[in-house]
């Protein structure tokens, strides 16, 4: 039992390094506080896990993973287009509020973001193999683990990173990084006969047109508030002492 939860932890650690679940635990620590992240990824790593491990193996050939992805794609496309909603025109005097965040329901875009990347995944086939050969339950407990410890680090990561970045620059950076997660997952399922190089760099223009557009913007927007600042009254200089 402990040797197959050790194995499991092993070989789920090591596929997840640079997956692109750890470039999503980054993203949403940036976002969110990182207990309500870990605690979103650890419930959709068991949930997803425990169907891989259950009847993942029997049934992995059957799993709709083309409807599954596109589902996938188009929830990271909403999430990251939310998010530069919610800081488009945000200052840096006037940033998004906390309470707009916490109304989010963090815990359950979280949740549900991972159950739909992963469901389908290489790691859940990987873990349904390892079920075939080894105790079930000790395959669940060590892939849970394994993925959990591997998002870890990338949270923690994104800790560092955030206590050095703007609020209003995590939102819009997060909602770009969403967009290509999005745009990946969609021409992977769409065009599966592009190169993993290609995908990537079709994938970058999307995030880098929405950022141009909202530099844009934000300029036009500046420029629309400095005629009107211009008309305030100045405050009168104090008189020499």
């Amino acid at each position: 039992m402990i040797a197959t939860v050790l194995l499991s932890i092993g070989i789920v650690f090591l596929a997840e390094l640079g997956d692109k679940s750890q470039l999503m635990a980054l993203t949403f620590a940036l976002r969110y506080r990182w207990w309500v992240v870990l605690g979103g990824i650890a419930t959709a790593s068991a949930a997803v896990h425990l169907i891989s491990v259950g009847v993942g193996y029997f049934l992995g050939s059957a799993l709709p993973t083309t409807a599954i992805a596109l589902v996938a794609a188009l929830t990271f496309l909403a999430v990251g287009l939310w998010t530069l909603r919610e800081h488009f025109g945000a200052d840096e005097e006037n940033p998004t509020p906390k309470s707009l965040r916490a109304s989010a329901a963090p815990f359950f875009v979280v949740l549900s973001a991972f159950l739909l990347a992963e469901l389908g995944d290489r790691t859940m086939f990987a873990t349904a193999a390892l079920a075939t050969d080894y105790d079930w339950v000790g395959v669940w407990v060590g892939s849970t683990v394994g993925m959990v410890a591997a998002d870890a680090l990338a949270i923690g990561i994104g800790i560092l990173v955030g206590k050095h970045l703007p609020e209003r620059a995590i939102g819009i950076g997060s909602g770009l990084l969403f967009l290509y997660f999005g745009t990946v997952t969609l021409l992977s399922t769409v065009a599966p006969a592009l190169s993993g190089a290609a995908v990537a760099t079709l994938a970058a223009l999307v995030p880098a047109l929405a950022g141009g557009v909202l530099l844009i913007a934000a300029r036009k927007r500046a420029r629309r508030q400095s005629p009107i600042e211009a008309t305030l009254p100045q405050p009168a200089p104090e008189a020499p002492r």
